[in-house]
């Protein structure tokens, strides 16, 4: 069976565009924007849930067992806390992520009147000249760290004053780069990289005029980082669903950034075996680079449509990324590869 030709180009320009979206946990809909248009270009009509998730139904050969693929928009993110005495911002975070990871980046807060505020997050003793050893001793926890705004305002009064207020929702910035060597390097591929490679692999098939085996709820969620992202959403009728998320690369770890990987098991437990080993077949009969890979400290959104009861095959894939929930890089190599993955489970 021939492989559609995948057009590199544009999965990298709905990859660079995602990540250039602000869209922390809970502050999604601009991302989910973009990408139910992005399903409109594909003749696709996409539609909101009441929660605000996105779901598109794709016609197959056959609808006597229905499939589903799932990516999230939401990305890791934070909120205002605390407006300090002297008018700098104490965080609270939004997904798993550690406050060095995120130490020195710059940031936007989103205020309730509608004005967009820049600012960095630092250390409270972020100034080696004033606090000597304390820089490097002082742990990094959300009460020791604070953003600086790039406004004028010493006091908690003058920062209220530009319409801050605690719950506004802040985003880091991705600082996107696409090297000549291939590699994609930004905060926030997880998971837009799977977003990217679920519309690259839906454009690839319909170009090369290719149904799905079966009728194909494509389900983008938003609220993935705090672990309900799909919990509702798909059909009642569904058999498999299939999460497209970030391969986590490391040390023990069998994924790296050029290959797709299959994951056996996280923390949340193991995935379908049926399902799981039908993805590996496919995978070693089409001639995919693929790894297989057991995840420590993971969760996808196929596990949050089991934990809210759905009877479903759950199995877990994606491109590897390095540094995850930190500055993180993947390469083109594991993008195509899982946008090969998806499309011979689509047609298999």
């Amino acid at each position: 069976m021939k492989t559609p030709s995948i057009d590199v180009t544009y999965l990298i320009r709905i990859l660079t565009d995602l990540l250039d979206i602000p869209s922390p946990t809970g502050l999604a809909d601009p991302a989910i924007t973009y990408v139910e248009q992005a399903l409109r270009e594909l003749d696709l009509q996409p539609r909101r849930t009441v929660k605000g998730a996105l779901v598109a139904e794709w016609a197959g050969q056959s609808d006597d067992a229905p499939r589903a693929l799932t990516a999230h928009a939401d990305t890791l993110g934070a909120m205002v806390k605390e407006i300090k005495g002297n008018g700098r911002l104490i965080l609270t975070n939004i997904g798993g992520f550690a406050w060095n990871t995120v130490e020195g980046e710059g940031c936007q807060v989103f205020t309730t009147n509608g004005r967009v505020i820049r600012g960095s997050l630092l250390l409270s003793k972020a100034s080696a000249h004033v606090y000597g050893k304390a820089v490097g001793e002082t742990k990094r926890s959300a009460e020791m760290m604070e953003v600086r705004l790039d406004e004028r305002t010493i006091s908690a009064g003058q920062t209220r004053a530009l319409g801050i207020e605690v719950g506004d929702f802040v985003a880091f910035d991705p600082r996107v780069e696409v090297s000549d060597s291939g590699f994609i390097r930004s905060r926030h591929l997880d998971d837009k990289a799977g977003i990217a490679s679920v519309l690259a692999a839906v454009k690839a098939m319909q170009e090369a005029g290719i149904s799905p085996a079966q009728r194909v709820t494509l389900h983008i969620s938003h609220y993935e980082e705090v672990g309900h992202g799909a919990a509702t959403g798909f059909p009642p009728d569904l058999a498999e669903l299939v999460a497209v998320d970030m391969a986590a690369v490391g040390d023990g770890q069998m994924s790296d950034e050029f290959h797709v990987t299959i994951c056996a098991k996280d923390s949340g437990g193991p995935y379908h075996h049926g399902l799981t080993q039908r993805l590996r077949k496919l995978a070693q009969e089409n001639g995919i680079p693929h790894k297989m890979d057991i995840y420590p400290y993971y969760g996808s959104d196929g596990e949050a449509f089991w934990r809210a009861g759905g009877d479903v095959q759950v199995a877990l894939i994606g491109p590897g990324v390095d540094a995850s929930h930190s500055y993180e890089r993947t390469h083109t190599d594991a993008l195509v590869a899982t946008v090969q993955l998806v499309m011979a489970y689509l047609r298999g």
